[in-house]
């Protein structure tokens, strides 16, 4: 019988989409991440989702990800587009939505490019994947069959010994008649050391300089606190209806805005950053001008200019 586990893995490794999900939630589910994922245009989208960023944090997921997509080694499947996002109701066209929106829908995005398995793991895949389903030689194979096993064996085997001997060949050849990189000769050392180890010279060259005091303090990514503040706002302004409300998201656009100040010039994203703080500024201003404009129909007197 089939290991119901074991026959999910042989489905991802096929190539199928919902094995591969099934998968990748089964490997993350200690770090909370869920994933959804479409194949498109040669490229596997793949959205991961948690309730905070420090779960998404970048690097290290972008790593196990691939990590777990590599050990899978789905077929015709290379390039992978690696999104994430804070995690929110269910939406069935999802691919879109960030498609037309990226800025305000993800934290980030990162293709990446699976590595092809050697031909030896190929082999060694097949071969347990064969001996897990139980496949085992006839006891009443016919002559004919006996002879073509032992014929496909024997090829396994002296392909695996040429290609030895080949690799050992080739590094022969490498280590025999590689020329050693160009050594200084022994005189020329030893007057260049003698020359350096003039105690004069070193307390010359070598002053004495404080180190500076580093510190460093536990602090929010400011651009994706900025993202998580834009996303909250972008959600608030599809509802908003009093002055008040309005006034609440002209603020949360601003504090979205001077978050995306303080990402720092060394940042990759610096540049997005600096396009984001004007437009995230400009949603400030126009929340603002829309509570005024409702504040003047609640209350005109209030607006009209005072008699002189």
């Amino acid at each position: 019988m089939t290991n119901p586990a074991n026959d999910i893995v042989k489905q991802a490794k096929q190539g199928s989409v919902a094995a591969i999900i099934q998968v990748l939630n089964d490997k993350l589910a200690d770090s909370g991440v869920r994933t959804r994922a479409i194949f498109a245009d040669g490229v596997l989208q793949l959205l991961c989702e948690a309730p905070t960023t420090e779960q998404l944090e970048s690097s290290t997921l972008i790593e196990r990800v691939r990590q777990i997509l590599e050990a899978i080694a789905p077929r015709n499947i290379r390039r992978v587009n690696i999104n994430s996002r804070i995690v929110r109701e269910q939406q069935l066209l999802w691919l879109e939505e960030i498609s037309r929106d990226p800025e305000n829908q993800l934290l980030w995005s990162k293709e990446i490019t699976l590595k092809k398995p050697g031909l030896f793991k190929q082999l060694a895949d097949e071969w347990r994947s064969w001996r897990a389903e139980g496949y085992s030689v006839p006891s009443q194979a016919s002559p004919r069959q006996l002879r073509e096993q032992r014929q496909f064996w024997r090829g396994i085997t002296g392909g695996a010994l040429v290609s030895c001997l080949v690799l050992a060949g080739g590094w022969w050849v490498y280590s025999r008649f590689s020329a050693p990189p160009n050594q200084p000769e022994p005189d020329t050392v030893a007057k260049a050391s003698s020359s350096t180890t003039d105690p004069a010279a070193s307390q010359v060259s070598s002053p004495s300089v404080p180190k500076p005091n580093v510190t460093t303090t536990d602090s929010p990514d400011p651009f994706a606190k900025a993202v998580t503040l834009a996303t909250q706002a972008s959600d608030e302004g599809q509802v908003a209806k009093s002055s008040a409300e309005w006034l609440s998201l002209a603020a949360r656009w601003q504090e979205a805005s001077d978050w995306m100040a303080k990402v720092p010039s060394s940042d990759t994203r610096h540049q997005l950053a600096q396009d984001r703080v004007a437009q995230y500024r400009e949603k400030s201003e126009v929340a603002l001008q829309e509570a005024k404009r409702i504040q003047a129909e609640v209350s005109p007197e209030a607006s009209a200019p005072e008699p002189q």
